[in-house]
Parts: structure tokens; C-alpha cells; sequence
């Protein structure tokens, strides 16, 4: 996976005290994977001179201090948003397993359709998705979420005077979760401005949409934070908003009392799956170069080092001698990349872009993923206590990468009989690979109540290096460990591989 920070989390997170619920109404509950742009290109380029229709510009807000309501801004705006209703292709059902000997197995068995035999193809369901969005162009250019039309089959979006049009989409962003629509049928639709500025946390903002289908709904609040990271987006910054949105806001505007978008609604933080004051939207910025782009092209071109990276946590920030938690890791850099070519290498850290500090892993991807591919950057390194500075010329981001395999490549090969037990007493049993199954010691089972358990390692996996030596048998990973204890070490850091997946584990020794 190209730029990946932290191993792909589960739907639900460790935390589902907090889980992140989509804003689609009639969508199945669950999670929002989604990133950031581009800056190469600004919607104003093709957007052309305001009209009389550019609602943004007619607002004239009260004096902050003299604000008795926002009715003012919301008779200028709100006829820029739109509802949405989307024919989307649902994945097939499953059958359930069938009961040896039970009458549906009979029936199965007799027309052929045997349960050892792989399913029958099955007809796509078809459901209706319910959101929102917001004229972005007098011509009927629109901006919504993807999730919304992701695999859709028709569009229909109703404006605020009741009229339904049909729509088709321009272009999708899976790693923003924006999409472009063009809106048939007008040339003189009003529409809305993106602010050329992040809000402030504490400024008043006006979120309308469509909840529940509830088409032209209206609600207030402030921004609560900006720059969120939810774990969720890999390249996204998102703001944190209080006004109510629920599940049909998404897709849709949040405004400042100017009557600029200052984001789209998209997630909420909700253990019902209804609005408890926690809701995100991607930042205007992000959706200007995105969108630009889409309209453009079709798609969102970004550059790539070619690594794959996670958080320095605390612990591996002592292992690896850094006076505090900053930069990416680098677990492991992708073949023929930009990175192989450069020379970086597994456990360097990147702690710089272009002399700028680089503060963590998201940093690092946002900032990588603004760039056209072709960029030639400057990168700052640190390798065993060492800084140095690398050059690495960008390639292009892969459009869709692949998912990784979450199976392990050898977990369900028998391991050889001899195993070495318990090193160091964090819980492992370990076992030596024929050379043919890669590098790397397996480990071959586990305590779940060890420390190593307790640390997400897991039976199949491979560990490749400690502190940077890679290790071979049983008996390099006890002597590797047995060496940081003598050093004086609290921790230790494993490479460790998950199927084609790697990371890297602190251990505690002692």
C-alpha cells in the first residue's frame, strides 16, 4: 500500500464507544475510509465571473455582535443545496448455510444447487440512497459525497422549489469521498462559493441538507475543532462542527454567517448512529482541488514516495532514541518505487519535507499527496541516530491500490516440529521457515494472556527484524532480545509481517 500509515483498522475501531457512522439515510451503517487532495488546480479556474445567481455574494451578514438569528444567510444559500435520492447496486446476499438433511437442502441438492457447490449467480439488489449537496456553478455543476453514489445506477436531485432533475456523476474521489455531478435541465441554477479561508474554532456555522429526506433543513453551531485526524482518512483534515447533521446530511454544505461553504458534511461520531454534536466536515480547501480536478480530468492525480509508514508512538520513539514522538516510520519501501530508488530503507524515519518538520505519518501523506507527481522533494532522514537529507522524485499515485491480503501467507502451514518457547517470557512460541517460505521466524503460537498477545501479534506472523537485525531463527530473536535488555533498553522494536502486511511492534523487556 502506497504512503499507508497505521495497518488498516478494523469497521469499528478499538473505541467503538465512538463509531463513525456514514450520513447516507436508507445506506447500511458503518465506516467512512477517506483523504485529502490536491492543491494544483482551484475551482475559480473554470467556475468563471459571479452572476446574479452566485448567492455567496449577496450575503450581508449583521455585525457579529449584533446577530439575532441567521435567517438572512439561510434565505441566500438554501436555495443552492439540494436533496438527493440515488438508485444504488447493493451487494448480492449471502445464502445462509443450509442444515444437512433439512428440507431447504433437499431442495437445493435436488435442483442442482448443492451446498459443497459454489452459489448460483445471484441478481444485484438495487437500494435508494438518500443525501445531499450543493450547486457549486450557474451550469448545474454539484458536490456531494461519494458514498453516496458509489456503484449508482440512477440520480435524481431535488431543488428547493420542489423540482426533481435527473444527474449524472462527473467524476468520484474515493480518498476524499467527494464526487461531481452535473444537474441536467439549467443554466441559471443558484449556487454557493467554497471560503478561501478555514474557520475559526468558536465561529457560528449553518449546516442544511437533507436528513431523514427531510429536504431544506437547517441547523446551527459552532466549530468545535479543526484538523481532526479520525483515523478514518488518510490525507483528510476534517473539521469538527456541533450543528446537528444526520444521516441525509451528507453531501451537504456547512456555511460560515458569510454564506460560504466552509466544508461538506460527511461523518458523524454517534453510538446510536444519530446526531450527538460530533460531526466532521471535509474542509473547503481540500474540496476546491478536488473538485477542480474531477471536472478537469475525472479523476484526482496525487505523487507518491512509494513507503509504507505508521505513527511513531511513544515507546518506539524511546527505542529508537528520538527525544519525543515525530515523523513516519518507515516500515517497509514498495518495490521499484521512488523510495527504492532513493535509498530509503525499513526503520529509517522521515522528519522533514523540503526543510519543513514533518510532524507525524498524516502529515506526511497530506503533504506527499498535494504534490504532482514529477516533484522532486527534498525528504530529512534519520537512520540509527543519524540525520541526513535524500532526494526522491514523486511518481503517480495509484488511483485504486489494491487492498492487502488480510490473511497470513504461511499462518496455516504446519510449523516444524522444533520449536523455541517462550523468549523472554512475552508469551511467543517460535518456529524456524524453510528458506522457500521467506524471511523472517514464524511465530507458532501464542499466550493470550502474554505480553506479545497484548501487543496484536498474532499466530502466522513473521518477525523479520529486531531493533534493525534481522533475524533468521529462534535463537537470533532470544538473543536479540536478551542483547536490548543488556543495553538497557525498556522496550524492543519488531518488524513484524501479517500476511503482506508489515508494521512495526514494541515489546517490553523485563
Amino acid at each position: 500500500m502506497t504512503e499507508n500509515s497505521d495497518p488498516p483498522k478494523t469497521a469499528r475501531p478499538a473505541g467503538a464507544r465512538r463509531p463513525v457512522v456514514l450520513l447516507s439515510a436508507g445506506a447500511a451503517i458503518g465506516v467512512l475510509a477517506f483523504a485529502a487532495g490536491s492543491t494544483r488546480s482551484d475551482l475559480r479556474d473554470w467556475l468563471g465571473p459571479a452572476t446574479a445567481q452566485n448567492v455567496s455574494q449577496s450575503v450581508t451578514p449583521k455585525p457579529a455582535g449584533a446577530i439575532a438569528d441567521f435567517s438572512d444567510v439561510v434565505d441566500r444559500v438554501k436555495p443552492a443545496v439540494i436533496g438527493l435520492r440515488a438508485e444504488v447496486e447493493a451487494q448480492p446476499a449471502e445464502h445462509p448455510p443450509l442444515t444437512p438433511g433439512s428440507p431447504e437442502d433437499k431442495l437445493f441438492r435436488e435442483f442442482g444447487h448443492q451446498k459443497d457447490k459454489p452459489d448460483l449467480p445471484r441478481r444485484p439488489r438495487v437500494s435508494t440512497s438518500i443525501g445531499s449537496g450543493f450547486f457549486i456553478s450557474a451550469d448545474g455543476y454539484a458536490v456531494t459525497t461519494n458514498h453516496l453514489v458509489d456503484r449508482v445506477k440512477s440520480i435524481e436531485v431535488t431543488t428547493d422549489d420542489g423540482t426533481s432533475r435527473p444527474a449524472k456523476v462527473i467524476g468520484v474521489d474515493t480518498k476524499t469521498d467527494l464526487a461531481l455531478l452535473k444537474v441536467e435541465g439549467g443554466q441559471d441554477f443558484p449556487f454557493v462559493e467554497l471560503a478561501d479561508k478555514p474557520p475559526r474554532i468558536g465561529e457560528w456555522v449553518l449546516a442544511v441538507g437533507n436528513p431523514f429526506g427531510l429536504g431544506g433543513t437547517v441547523t446551527a453551531g459552532i466549530v468545535s475543532a479543526r484538523a481532526r485526524d479520525i483515523k478514518l482518512g488518510t490525507f483528510n483534515d476534517f473539521i469538527q462542527i456541533d450543528a446537528p447533521v444526520n444521516q441525509g446530511n451528507s453531501g451537504g454544505p456547512t456555511f460560515d454567517i458569510n454564506g460560504k461553504v466552509i466544508g461538506v458534511n460527511s461523518a458523524i461520531f454517534s453510538p446510536t448512529g444519530s446526531s450527538v454534536g460530533i460531526g466532521f466536515a471535509i474542509p473547503a480547501d481540500t474540496v476546491r482541488s478536488v473538485i477542480a480536478q474531477l471536472k478537469d480530468k475525472g479523476a484526482v492525480v496525487r505523487g507518491r514516495v512509494g513507503v509504507q509508514i505508521q505513527t511513531i508512538t511513544p515507546e518506539i520513539a524511546e527505542a529508537l532514541g528520538l527525544d519525543r514522538p515525530r515523523g513516519a516510520l518507515v516500515v517497509e519501501p514498495e518495490p521499484d518505487s521512488p523510495a527504492v530508488k532513493a535509498g530509503i530503507q525499513s526503520g529509517d524515519v522521515i522528519t522533514s519535507i523540503n526543510g519543513t518538520p514533518t510532524k507525524d505519518d498524516h502529515e506526511l501523506l497530506k503533504t506527499i499527496g498535494e504534490m504532482a507527481p514529477g516533484t522532486t522533494v527534498t525528504l530529512g532522514l534519520r537512520r540509527k541516530a543519524e540525520d541526513s537529507t535524500i532526494t526522491v522524485t514523486l511518481d503517480e499515485a495509484p488511483a485504486d491500490p489494491a487492498q492487502k491480503a488480510a490473511a497470513a501467507d504461511v499462518g496455516d502451514r504446519k510449523p516444524p516440529p522444533a520449536a523455541s518457547s517462550d523468549p523472554s517470557n512475552l508469551g511467543l512460541t517460535l518456529a524456524q521457515v524453510p528458506p522457500e517460505a521467506g524471511p523472517g521466524v514464524l511465530v507458532a503460537d501464542i499466550d493470550p494472556d502474554g505480553a506479545a498477545a497484548d501487543r496484536g501479534i498474532e499466530v502466522g506472523d513473521m518477525i523479520l527484524d529486531i531493533g534493525g537485525s534481522a533475524v533468521k531463527t529462534p535463537a537470533d530473536v532470544e538473543r536479540s532480545l536478551t542483547d536490548a535488555q543488556k543495553q538497557g533498553k525498556r522496550v524492543a522494536v519488531m518488524r513484524v509481517k501479517s500476511g503482506t502486511t508489515m508494521r512495526f511492534v514494541t515489546l517490553p523487556l523485563g
